[in-house]
């Protein structure tokens, strides 16, 4: 059965950077060189394997936000060192669409009830937000959170101004207050 040219292209890609140089690389090639099976197909195993868990295991909800932050944690730092610009911008938006995702989560006990391989999807969902072959946060922020923001902004920034005065005058209160009860 041929394969669809959309998933051989994932399939090429995947493969092409599983033969540039890097640690993992490196391990791989001499598991692949040891065992005589393609690194690419390893991998899918391991995929295979990981999908199961992320299905049946006890665990599932961590190990995929652990796929959801760790990488991108560790990838957000390199940005920070970085002097590119974009690598910033692309991390900054895989976390506000990761934290609108945390938010609407709120609800996943619901959902992992009624929907069992909730946590796989998401692990899906999650690789497509961050992975550079699809940039899937960036198309998310442009289609559907840019054009909210930006009609609510000043709203938004009013309702914020409006909390941070009430605060600071709760404070200078609080802090009158205590003064006087210290004298």
């Amino acid at each position: 059965m041929p394969v669809p040219p959309q998933v051989q292209k994932v399939l090429d890609d995947v493969d092409k950077q599983l033969h540039e140089p890097s640690t993992v690389t490196n391990v791989l090639a001499t598991v692949e060189q040891k065992t005589g099976v393609k690194r690419l197909h390893l991998v899918l195993g391991v995929v295979g394997l990981q999908a199961l868990y992320l299905i049946f295991g006890h665990s599932a909800q961590l190990v995929c936000n652990f796929m959801g932050f760790v990488y991108p944690a560790y990838m957000s730092i390199k940005a920070i060192e970085s002097s590119n610009k974009e690598d910033d911008t692309q991390w900054l938006t895989y976390w506000v669409i990761f934290a609108i995702l945390s938010v609407v989560e709120f609800f996943s006990v619901q959902i992992v009830a009624v929907f069992p391989v909730y946590w796989l999807f998401k692990s899906i969902f999650l690789l497509y937000l961050y992975l550079p072959s699809f940039l899937g946060a960036a198309k998310l922020y442009h289609r559907f959170v840019k054009p909210v923001a930006a009609r609510h902004s000043g709203s938004i920034d009013a309702k914020i101004g409006n909390f941070a005065d009430r605060v600071n005058s709760a404070a200078g209160k609080l802090a009158n207050e205590v003064r006087d009860h210290m004298e």
